[in-house]
């Protein structure tokens, strides 16, 4: 997890330094950028390996981990000047949600459940027909119908919507990966998983949800906020990676209400603390598509609450005020009479000096 963060923070640091020094090269050709693409890279063969080993329950909610190591690192490398009154306002909720994400981690992981079985492929088949997954099955599918149909249909560009996608993908994702992943290791230490048809099944599942998780994440980018969608996508897709732990490698049979209590405190510690942490990320300012009187250094603002000289653009880019009225019929203008188009000389001038307009 932490691996991770750091590419997220590598990344951003490549284009900060390539926007600062106006380096033509593209980011992908830094050596940050690369640095940060194989610790992501080996962070998700680590992730991927410890589905065999652990439960779902305790890897999906670890993925706060990130969330606290980009911010951590971000401070550490990405840090602005600030006066220490600005950094306590502009910090103090991200320290309090790394706190509380950091509390909240020591609980779940602390009552948790530990039972863990080998995952064979007899193992998984039983697991796969059993009624308790195929009853969640069945509404994981109706649900992701209903939210998808309103979705395209319906033009809901909810992002609780996308992201309930995105959970609902999720849930069939961990539980692919776990048992790929198992199966992988099983072979690994001698006892070959890799001739059952099952293997194949759940490997074309994962890429399949992955795939379609990925589109829909972007599609939310294109929408919305990150540090949003960051807080959002991490509580549905836990809720939904427990749920699936749950139900399909019933790993909560043999735990106690006190652990499971505790467990879910913890979850929802964690959850308050990614909200925290996401909440006090700078947001970037909306696209000005004209330059108001304040930003120009040397003149002065002509309102005196700074508002903008041009009125409202209306959506369009344009330089102006003007709104596009091509649909509207052009207004007939009144017959001209030519025999009155002579120009008479006049004496004086009409307008008296005290009309005139004072620029």
């Amino acid at each position: 997890m932490l691996v991770l963060g750091s590419h997220q923070t590598g990344s951003k640091r490549s284009h900060v330094v390539l926007a600062g020094t106006k380096d033509p090269r593209h980011f992908y050709r830094t050596k940050t950028w690369w640095s940060g693409f194989l610790l992501m890279l080996v962070g998700e063969g680590m992730l991927f390996v410890s589905y065999a080993f652990a439960p779902l329950s305790l890897i999906a909610p670890l993925s706060a981990v990130s969330v606290i190591a980009s911010c951590i690192l971000g401070f550490l490398f990405l840090r602005e000047k600030w006066k220490p009154k600005e950094f306590l306002k502009r910090y103090i909720l991200s320290f309090l949600g790394c706190a509380l994400t950091i509390g909240g981690t020591y609980l779940f992981v602390t009552f948790g459940p530990n039972s863990h079985e080998k995952l064979n492929a007899e193992n998984i088949v039983k697991h796969l027909i059993g009624w308790p997954f195929l009853l969640y099955l069945l509404l994981e599918i109706i649900t992701f119908c209903l939210v998808l149909y309103f979705y395209k249909q319906r033009s809901a560009n909810y992002l609780v919507l996308i992201l309930l996608l995105v959970a609902l993908l999720g849930s069939v994702t961990v539980i692919t990966v776990k048992a790929v992943s198992g199966m992988v290791v099983l072979s690994i230490q001698g006892s070959l998983q890799l001739s059952y048809p099952i293997f194949y099944v759940m490997f074309v599942c994962m890429v399949a949800t992955i795939v379609f998780q990925a589109s829909f994440l972007a599609q939310a980018s294109h929408l919305y906020d990150s540090s949003l969608i960051a807080c959002i996508n991490y509580i549905f897709s836990t809720v939904f990676a427990v749920a699936a732990g749950a139900i399909f490698y019933l790993e909560f049979n043999h735990e106690d209400v006190l652990h499971i209590c505790m467990f879910l405190l913890g979850c929802a510690v964690c959850f308050l603390g990614v909200f925290l942490i996401t909440k006090s990320k700078k947001k970037a300012k909306a696209f000005e598509p004209y330059v108001t009187m304040d930003m120009v250094k040397g003149i002065p603002t002509i309102h005196e609450k700074g508002l903008a000289v041009q009125p409202d653009y209306n959506g369009s880019f344009s330089y102006g005020a003007l709104v596009n009225n091509d649909s509207v019929a052009p207004a007939a203008l009144p017959p001209v009479n030519h025999e009155n188009l002579a120009v008479t000389p006049s004496h004086g001038h009409p307008y008296q000096t005290t009309e005139l307009k004072k620029d």
